[in-house]
């Protein structure tokens, strides 16, 4: 009974995401003794800084995650999800959690175009962290939408001269790929209505992309499983790579939740996730 309650609060606490409820969900009960590096920037803005995880354990180099936060585009910050970093590092990984900019400071394509950034920067310079050029981009709800699209549309990282083929692999937690904008505030990040077709992963998906596995719980009442089936069928039908693993039980939120100190929802993401990334090691 106490676990359930604590469950329900955890997912939402994950939901209203207020300063005070992440400090919860980072409360220090991860066992974590490797180091982190905050604020690095990877461009001018305050926003364009990323915090990188490096584990403890005495090796050369490790295979590096790039993690998005979620938060509608509006909201969210690297600072708030480092329970996931703590958790994806103690796997053996060097994780990167960027921020970008948000609405309404800035709109679509703006918050994508940093996300580019901070991959590029991490691909240019992660060899200084103890990372590897083993890269995997993955991130949550919003944050699942900026790496899908950033590793789809090759436009992103091409403003770089790089392509999305320096990611070996893409795992999307939750993620609204394939959607028209309807509610008011969503219609103006994206719009004008003209450029909505720019903002759909499913749109971009040629065959040539990374290998991405979607994963979905049951229960989200906040991302319809349709982005899902909307992007796996157009993989599929391209001749790409694509998994997908829909949990019976959770909300939206729980999906991340699973990378917290008690992994209260029982969903077992990090394992499914380290599971692919390894597959698609080079």
């Amino acid at each position: 009974m106490i676990k359930a309650f604590t469950s329900i609060t955890l997912t939402a606490f994950l939901f209203s995401c207020t300063p005070l409820q992440f400090a919860l969900v980072n409360a220090p009960l991860i066992s974590y003794e490797g180091e982190i590096v905050k604020d690095v920037s990877y461009g001018e803005h305050q926003r364009q800084a990323l915090d990188i995880y490096i584990p403890k354990v005495e090796k050369e180099n490790f295979p590096v995650v790039v993690f998005f936060h979620g938060g509608r585009w509006t909201e969210g910050s690297k600072e708030q999800y480092k329970f996931v970093g703590m958790t994806l590092s103690n796997m053996g990984y060097v994780v990167v959690l960027p921020n970008t900019r948000l609405y309404p400071e800035v709109k679509f394509p703006v918050f994508a175009q940093d996300a580019a950034k901070s991959l590029a920067w991490v691909y240019d310079n992660i060899s200084q962290y103890k990372g590897n050029q083993n890269l995997f981009v993955s991130g949550h709800s919003s944050g699942a939408h900026l790496g899908a699209l950033i590793v789809a549309d090759e436009s992103f990282l091409g403003a770089y001269q790089l392509s999305p083929g320096i990611v070996n692999a893409f795992a999307g937690i939750s993620g609204p790929y394939d959607f028209v904008p309807q509610a008011p505030d969503v219609r103006d990040i994206f719009g004008p209505p003209e450029n909505f077709p720019n903002l759909v992963v499913t749109n971009f998906i040629d065959g040539d992309e990374p290998p991405m596995l979607l994963l979905y719980t049951g229960e989200d009442e906040t991302v319809h499983i349709r982005n899902l089936e909307k992007l796996k069928a157009g993989i599929e039908e391209a001749g790409g790579i694509v998994e997908t693993i829909i949990y019976e039980d959770g909300g939206h939120a729980a999906s991340v939740a699973a990378f917290s100190w008690a992994n209260l929802s029982d969903l077992p993401v990090p394992k499914d996730i380290d599971d692919f990334f390894m597959r698609h090691l080079r």
